[in-house]
């Protein structure tokens, strides 16, 4: 059965994630290779395309980070084939580099870099605006306004990136990625090139004299470009006679203020202008509404990007507007249709449809009911056992550094990152993928304690393992622990280096954490699993006692992936249950361990059976015995 991404039926309509928009447009493009390190809310987009890769005839890549990914991408496109390479916002840190030099070099081969900006953070750690990077990089960023048009963008960056010999970026955010909408089909390419490399050190060898070559270039390609947007379909403008108001909008903001406008009931009294192209934006039509009007809105996410270009074409052409955004429009987290309805309703001078205040104390109201749920690791989540394991025995051996003295925890971005919970507490700090181990390295040499940096295994392979050469190369005393769930967990189940299978699922090496620490020249090395609580402790223990630097992996599959695993093969999860005669209330399982499973309720233990997930781990660290398997177990 041919897969629904790649049904040449132009005109049919599927209902897509964004996301799997994305990944249509680009084989409407006519992409041949994509590549990317999986972040929400990103990850779908490679995963939708490995999906199909083999049947579709196009390579597709896990990359081992988001530089790596963005160099596959554009070494396609130096060879004259369409590429994508795909990331959160985040990731775009680490591509960096490279990024900024693609801009120079332009493209052969249609190349687009998609970026998942998460407004709100709602799976980041921070808002950051990718629109002023690809300003600095010189790179045109198409904004999708709905999921529609990400897939219709996607689909024209290629031609666009060809036409211009230069490379594109599509921003995309959260609330488009991860929504669905109703999505008409275009034609598929049939294309289907073969690469080529044309040795050119003028143009791919960037020592300082190339620089100074290719950057005027460069600049010249993107004024072309800057000349051209004001004509493409993806900006709009709608002017009305008369109108005192103008508004406008960029990629998702455009669908909140048209339907704030509806709601408002000024359809025909307020001018609009839509803004796809976000970098450079389009002057010509900015213009034109600027000298139409009274007063402008301007509604963006997050940085003033657009507003303030918007004030610049008003300023170079002496055009004396009032112009609003961020003084009405948030600088903080998602927009939605209140806040451009209440912005609009200002400036227009009438009144919002809806009574925003009474909707907020009746949502305060039913929030202040409902019991808090923060995230947490799943019951029989070897984190928390790996957790618990190094938390006993730093604390053991912290006595040895002096009284007082506290272990520390440097912390990383994946599941595991919940850790930084009571009452686990062992996660206390998290700024980037690989800074656990890099902050443990400056914490070495400034402070004495226990430190010991805890990352998973996708993260080590993406970020951990210079940080890791650092520490053997300076003499770091770090006891750094690999949480190796064996995928990656927090984005959706990818493979990555450590799972022996690529991103279209065929076998290939696999490597571990251990045998690379050991060619880092890592003095201890050791494995353990975590559920096995006693080893775990003593092999931790002993690490921490090492002068040097130290690697202890701590070795389970994911819970989740183990429970399909073993319901695929009708094998039965067998749960555990307190032994409420031998129970002495003692509170280790709920203070110490927290388990989800185990509920304490009027004073009572017990093990939820529809949750527990038969690891055993509560069943070791019970001091009395009183936990066991429902098999044999007192109720």
């Amino acid at each position: 059965m041919v897969s629904e991404l790649l049904k040449d039926a132009p005109g049919e309509r599927l209902f897509l994630l964004g996301n799997e928009a994305i990944a249509r447009g680009a084989l409407e493009g006519g992409v041949q290779v994509a590549a990317a390190y999986p972040g929400t809310p990103s990850s779908e987009i490679l995963m939708s395309l490995a999906s199909v890769a083999k049947e579709a005839g196009i390579y597709v890549e896990w990359s081992v980070n988001e530089k790596v990914a963005l160099e596959v991408a554009l070494a396609a496109s130096i060879c004259g084939l369409k590429a994508m390479c795909s990331m959160k916002h985040v990731g775009l840190n680490v591509a960096h580099d490279s990024f900024v030099t693609a801009g120079y070099i332009g493209a052969r081969g249609g190349f687009l870099v998609v970026s998942a900006d998460d407004p709100w953070a709602w799976s980041s750690q921070n808002e950051q605006d990718n629109r002023w990077i690809a300003k600095q990089a010189y790179f045109p960023v198409l904004e999708p306004s709905d999921v529609q048009e990400a897939k219709d963008m996607t689909a024209a960056s290629f031609s666009l990136s060809e036409q211009y010999g230069h490379p594109f970026m599509l921003r995309t955010v959260t609330r488009i990625g991860h929504a669905r909408g109703d999505v008409a089909l275009g034609p598929l390419s049939k294309e289907r090139r073969r690469g080529s490399f044309k040795k050119d050190p003028s143009w791919l060898t960037y020592v300082p004299a190339t620089a100074r070559k290719n950057r005027p270039l460069m600049i010249q390609r993107f004024e072309r470009i800057r000349r051209d947007v004001d004509r493409w379909p993806f900006n709009k403008l709608g002017l009305v006679d008369g109108a005192r108001l103008g508004v406008i909008a960029s990629g998702l903001s455009y669908a909140y203020a048209l339907e704030a406008v509806k709601w408002l009931g000024l359809e025909g009294r307020v001018s609009m202008l839509k803004v796809g192209t976000t970098n450079p934006i389009p002057e010509g039509l900015v213009k034109e509404l600027l000298t139409s009007v009274e007063e402008a809105l301007v509604i963006e996410e997050l940085e003033p990007f657009v507003e303030l270009h918007v004030k610049a074409v008003a300023g170079e052409e002496g055009v004396r507007v009032r112009i609003h955004g961020k003084d009405l429009i948030p600088l903080i987290g998602e927009l939605s249709t209140r806040h451009a309805v209440t912005a609009i309703a200002k400036l227009a001078g009438v009144e919002p449809p809806i009574d925003f205040k009474a909707i907020d104390e009746a949502s305060s109201k039913a929030a202040s009911m409902a019991p808090p749920r923060p995230p947490l690791l799943c019951p029989g989540c070897p984190h928390r056992a790996s957790f618990y394991a190094i938390k006993v025995a730093a604390q053991r051996v912290a006595k040895s550094y002096g009284e007082g003295v506290e272990p520390i925890y440097p912390g990383d971005i994946g599941c595991y990152t919940l850790a930084y919970q009571p009452p686990l507490e062992t996660v206390d700090t998290c700024i980037c993928m690989g800074g656990s181990i890099g902050l443990a390295d400056g914490l070495a040499h400034v402070v004495n304690a226990p430190i010991i940096p805890c990352l998973g295994d996708s993260t080590f392979f993406h970020a951990g393992i210079p940080a890791l050469i650092n520490a053997v190369y300076n003499k770091a005393r770090v006891t750094v622990v690999v949480l190796d769930n064996q995928t990656t967990a927090m984005t959706g189940f990818q493979p990555h280096p450590g799972t022996g299978l690529t991103a279209m699922g065929e076998p290939t090496v696999k490597l571990t954490p251990e045998d690379v620490a050991r060619g880092c020249g890592v003095g201890f090395v050791e494995v353990v699993d975590p559920y096995d609580v006693k080893r775990a402790v003593d092999v931790m223990v002993k690490a921490l006692r090492y002068e040097g630097p130290a690697l202890v992996v701590m070795r389970r599959l994911c819970t989740l992936e183990a429970l399909r695993e073993k319901r695929s093969r009708g094998e039965k999860v067998v749960p555990y249950a307190v032994d409420q005669e031998k129970c002495r209330k003692c509170d280790v399982c709920i203070k110490l361990f927290a388990c989800p499973s185990i509920v304490k309720l009027h004073g009572t233990y017990t093990i939820d059976p529809l949750t527990c997930v038969g690891c055993g781990v509560c069943a070791q660290i019970c001091p009395y015995k009183a936990i066991a398997p429902t098999e044999g177990a007192k109720p």
